[in-house]
């Protein structure tokens, strides 16, 4: 597998790997600047030279997964029988000089209920680095047509028909964030229940009135949930002051909202990591 292609596999599964490039390169070194590798915390494709070059490069490169870094660092290696090497000797007389560029999951929301919220939402999340799921009972919704604008941006889109939407659940990535918005308020009561019934997800929203959450919770705490488990939904949602009812309008707050929660889960990672080097050194 070639480096590009590993890092559409790295995405695809929800795992953090870093892009080891050769930025500069000086003597006889194996490769030339330009040469790329991927690594993972347990896999590693494509070569930058082999030997030691590469074995360093890979242990560095599991360092900064280990240890939650997100920012780019250099790392240079010389290539001479006199250079000190932890993983066997490369005598070519170089020196490399690599960029290692962390690449880290991108968040994953699952939009059940296409309809005018539901599309103007999955347009401004099409725009943003993340893993965009949408599900749908209706088949119409979800035509290559209706979701035509959705095409060029940066996300990834995954498209779910079923006509029993709430099964879709289980084929999301772990800790997606779920948005629960159909036409049908029998569906997203069976989803709201299938949502909390599904181990490893994040946060899970409800749209709607304060008088259809009322019944919800009731009809949630009759299906078996607690009320603890019931507290997990998040329902109105979006980010408080705007009042405005159109669809974009709602889609500007939710995202907005759903922003907000991938900086502080970010940098909730980033503290604990941070605790934990903390701790190890002491």
């Amino acid at each position: 597998m070639d480096w590009l292609t590993a890092v559409g596999h790295l995405r695809e599964r929800g795992r953090d790997g870093v892009i080891v490039t050769v930025i500069s390169s000086r003597g006889h070194a194996p490769r030339r600047a330009g040469a790329k590798m991927v690594v993972s915390s347990t896999e590693a494709w494509d070569t930058v030279g082999g030997g030691n070059l590469e074995a360093t490069a890979i242990q560095r490169a599991r360092t900064l997964l280990a240890d939650g870094l997100a920012t780019p660092q250099l790392l240079t290696v010389q290539l001479s029988e006199k250079a000190p090497a932890e993983y066997g000797v490369q005598c070519c007389g170089g020196e490399v000089t690599m960029m290692l560029e962390p690449i880290r999951i991108r968040p994953a929301v699952a939009i059940c209920g296409v309809g005018h919220v539901g599309l103007e939402l999955a347009l401004i999340l099409s725009r943003h680095d993340v893993q965009l799921h949408l599900i749908d009972s209706r088949e119409e919704m979800l035509s290559s047509e209706r979701l035509a604008a959705l095409k060029g941006g940066v996300a990834s889109i995954h498209v779910h028909h079923s006509p029993v939407p709430e099964s879709a659940l289980h084929e999301l990535p772990p800790d997606t964030h779920v948005l629960i918005m159909t036409h049908d308020h029998l569906e997203d009561l069976a989803l709201c229940d299938m949502a909390l019934k599904t181990p490893g997800l994040s946060s899970i929203g409800l749209i709607g009135s304060h008088s259809k959450w009322r019944r919800f919770q009731l009809h949630l705490g009759e299906l078996g949930h607690t009320a603890e488990e019931i507290e997990r939904i998040t329902t109105p949602i979006g980010i408080s002051g705007i009042t405005a009812k159109e669809p974009a309008a709602i889609a500007v707050s939710v995202a907005a909202r759903l922003l907000q929660m991938f900086e502080a889960l970010a940098a909730a990672e980033r503290a604990t990591h941070e605790a934990a080097l903390g701790a190890g050194q002491a």
